[in-house]
This record gives structure tokens, C-alpha cells and sequence, in this order.
């Protein structure tokens, strides 16, 4: 605690730091704002319907991610996913079209081009979801909308309304990104996360200790306890650290010196990181966008898709995302490619040959690391339907694993390496200094 209060010190002392995370606070406090704005023409005292059909199921993981705002039928209902997943389908479709892998290639105007057509999709994207809300509030909860408005009347500007207000959502996180401490997407979507944990919690406290059963307070500290061993987990797999070791003879790739010193192959147990359980949610989000939020007179089959605490969901989810840890691993990292690096930079693995023995040599290591790396992120996507074995609420079982944890431990992560590398610039000692000596000269010793 002490260490906290004189980091907190340190950071009002950098002028710097000190006005980013002002305007970074102030931008956060908008967006909580217009959470809790009400879309024109809706009752708000009217909404029962739709806060219990967001209560549980898929529902409840876009109602999260919005920050309560999609329960709420705000203006920011559809927060910032629309974008999320148009970011997706853009980095797909880099990989597969010639067209835009060129335009990749073209550095800093590529970059623009790829963002602009982004937006672009992000629009037709809240074209298509804002009237799938609109229509699912109206059976939802009839008696939301304003009385002597016509239901026309009501929904073109509605849907202008929520699309704009996911734009203005990306402005803000671009502007926290550029005048802020950073990563200003991500850490919209972690504001909102966080803002479901206090009343998941004070729900799952009061839960246990109401049960009849007994034993409340034993199973809380159990779930405390596991939720801990799974955030360390998820800190594991958002870093990455783990590398292959091997003996270069001169060179690395990228000409950094080792005379024969002990280096690593740049192949990690998580090479796709976070990606594929990013790409699994957002599939697994599509059978809902399909059925418009409805839940009435479905089969088994979607019902339980539509579930993420089902059975047949979760299934289809670790295939999804072992694939798609396979999928990305491959696309990122090319063995024939760091082979011929290694060949040109005169490096070598010792006894294998260079050329295509390295690769196939790189490959095999590739595919040895994959099928672990895939299971576990699997295993963390997962959990919050293992705490459903246990009873854990809802709401709070969504803390236990899945994108939630992950978007929160890498956020908080990025955003103290952030302030860190202010601080060390300015020989001030941060949060996440153990281990390394105060900066001399600006450059840290580790």
C-alpha cells in the first residue's frame, strides 16, 4: 500500500502523466455518463423485461461488455463490439485478399486505409445490429416505448441515435489513445467490465450466505481462491514469456550479437495470445444476431447455443478456439521464413542443418507448442461455465475466465507499463519496478 500511495505521488509530480490520466478520467466519466442515458422516446421504469433477458446466457456477455449500458437501452447500447468485430473481419481479410496485404505492406497511409475501411464496416455493422435491438426492445418490453409515438416514428432515429453513439464511443477511445495513457479501445471495454463487478459480487456474497445448505462462507473463500489461481493463469498466458531455447553460433535474427551465448527461437507457448478466444466470442456471437435476440419457440439445438453454460456451446467454443490458435499461429509465424533469416544472418541450430531442416525443424517445435497453448486458452475461456458447476452466480462466474478476464488482465497489465515508462523516464520508481534497478540516464537496467 505504501509503494501505491507514492506511485500515485510520483504520477502527480510528471506534468505529463499527471494530464493524461486527467483527460483519461474525464473521457471514462463521459462514457459511464452516456451509459445511463436513455434512448428518446423509451420509459426507462419499463424496463424489467429486458434486464432479465440480460441476466443470463449471451445476453449477459453483451450487456457486460457494454457496460450495463445495453440493459439500460441507452444511447451507448451497443457499445464498441460493432467495431471489435469489423477489426476482425479486416484482419481476416488482410490475410486472405492480395489487395489489402499490399496495403499492409505501405506502412503509416496502409495503416489509415485499413482503419478508414474499418469504420466504413463498423457503420453497416450498427446498421444491421441497431434495428435487431430496437425490434427485440419492442417485444421485450412493450410498455418501454413513449406512448402516441408510432413505432416508424420511433425507430429511424433510434437507430441513428445508437449507431452514433458507438461511433462516438471509438472517437472517445481513439482520443484516450492519443491524449490519454493509451490503448484507449481496450480499456473502454475494461471500464465497462469492471463497472458489473461490484453488484456481481455484493450478488454472489449475498447468494452464498443466504443458502440454505450451509457452508456459504467455505465456498466463498473456495471461489476467491480459484478466481486468484485463474487471474494468475490468465497473467501467464497475456505475457507469454515462455520462449525455446537454443545455441546460435553468431547471429541471431535481426543481427543482435551473441558470440555463442544461450538465446531463444522467438516461438512462445501463446504465440496467438489472445486472438483466438477473441475470434471464437465473436463467432459464437453470430447464432444470436441471427435470431434477433429471441429466445421464444427455439429448438434445443439453438437454445443451446445460445447458452454459454451449455454443454454443446462450450464444445464448440474449445474447437473454435484450437483452431483458431492453429489458424493464427500459422498466418504470424512462418518457419521457412525464420529459417532463410537465420541462414542469411549465418545463424544455426546446432545439429540441424540450415534451409528447409530448420524449418520443417521450427515446425515440428511450432505444432509441439500449439495443441498445450490451444487447450489452455480453451481451459480459461471455459471457466466461467465451470464455476456454473459450483453455483456462482451469473454475473460473477463471468470474472472466472473467458475474454472478460483476459480484456482486464491485459489492460491493467499495458496500462501500468504505460505509466512505468513515464515515470522511469523521469527516474521515478513505478509499480512494476521489482527486479530491474532505478534508470540511469534514461535507460533501465535489468
Amino acid at each position: 500500500m505504501k509503494k501505491f500511495i507514492e506511485t500515485l505521488k510520483n504520477c502527480w509530480k510528471v506534468e505529463d502523466l499527471r494530464i493524461r490520466l486527467l483527460i483519461t478520467i474525464l473521457f471514462v466519466a463521459i462514457y459511464r455518463f452516456g451509459s445511463f442515458v436513455v434512448l428518446p422516446g423509451v420509459n426507462p421504469a419499463n424496463l424489467e423485461k429486458l434486464q432479465q433477458q440480460t441476466a443470463g446466457g449471451l445476453m449477459s456477455l453483451l450487456d457486460m461488455f457494454s457496460g450495463g449500458a445495453f440493459s439500460n437501452a441507452s444511447i451507448f447500447a451497443l457499445g464498441i463490439m460493432p467495431y471489435i468485430s469489423a477489426s476482425i473481419v479486416m484482419q481476416l481479410v488482410a490475410i486472405a485478399v492480395p489487395s489489402f496485404q499490399k496495403m499492409q505492406r505501405e506502412g503509416e497511409s496502409g495503416r489509415k486505409k485499413i482503419m478508414q475501411y474499418t469504420r466504413y464496416l463498423t457503420v453497416a455493422i450498427l446498421l444491421f445490429q441497431a434495428p435487431s435491438y430496437l425490434m427485440n426492445l419492442k417485444m421485450q418490453s412493450p410498455g418501454a416505448l413513449a406512448t402516441g409515438l408510432s413505432w416508424t416514428e420511433f425507430m429511424i432515429p433510434a437507430t441513428i441515435i445508437l449507431a452514433a453513439g458507438s461511433m462516438f464511443i471509438l472517437w472517445l477511445g481513439e482520443r484516450i489513445t492519443d491524449k490519454g495513457v493509451g490503448n484507449g479501445i481496450s480499456l473502454i471495454i475494461m471500464i465497462g467490465i469492471i463497472a458489473r463487478l461490484p453488484q456481481s459480487f455484493v450478488q454472489e456474497v449475498g447468494s452464498r450466505f443466504t443458502a440454505i445448505t450451509g457452508g456459504g462462507l467455505v465456498m466463498f473463500i473456495a471461489e476467491i481462491l480459484i478466481l486468484y489461481a485463474v487471474v494468475c493463469a490468465a497473467i501467464l498466458l497475456v505475457q507469454g514469456t515462455r520462449k525455446v531455447p537454443v545455441q546460435y553460433a553468431k547471429k541471431l535474427v535481426g543481427n543482435t550479437q551473441v558470440a555463442g551465448a544461450r538465446q531463444y527461437i522467438p516461438l512462445k507457448l501463446f504465440a496467438a495470445n489472445v486472438m483466438p478466444i477473441i475470434f471464437a466470442q465473436a463467432l459464437m456471437f453470430i447464432p444470436l444476431a441471427i435470431v434477433q435476440y429471441s429466445s421464444d419457440n427455439l429448438g434445443w439445438f439453438a437454445r443451446s447455443l445460445l447458452d454459454n453454460r451449455s454443454v454443446l456451446y462450450n464444445i464448440v467454443y474449445v474447437f473454435l478456439i484450437v483452431a483458431f490458435t492453429y489458424f493464427y499461429t500459422a498466418i504470424t509465424l512462418n518457419p521457412t521464413q525464420m529459417a532463410e533469416d537465420m541462414k542469411r544472418n549465418n545463424g544455426f541450430i546446432p545439429g540441424v542443418k540450415p534451409g528447409k531442416p530448420t524449418a520443417d525443424y521450427i515446425e515440428e517445435i511450432m505444432s509441439r507448442l500449439t495443441l498445450p497453448g490451444s487447450l489452455f486458452i480453451a481451459f480459461i475461456a471455459i471457466m466461467p461455465a465451470l464455476a456454473g458447476l459450483l453455483n456462482v452466480q451469473q454475473g460473477f462466474s463471468q470474472f472466472f475466465g473467458g475474454t472478460s478476464l483476459l480484456i482486464l488482465v491485459g489492460v491493467v497489465i499495458d496500462t501500468l507499463q504505460q505509466i512505468e515508462s513515464h515515470l522511469m523516464m523521469r527516474h521515478y520508481d513505478g509499480l512494476l519496478n521489482s527486479g530491474r534497478t532505478r534508470p540511469q540516464n534514461g535507460v533501465s537496467a535489468y
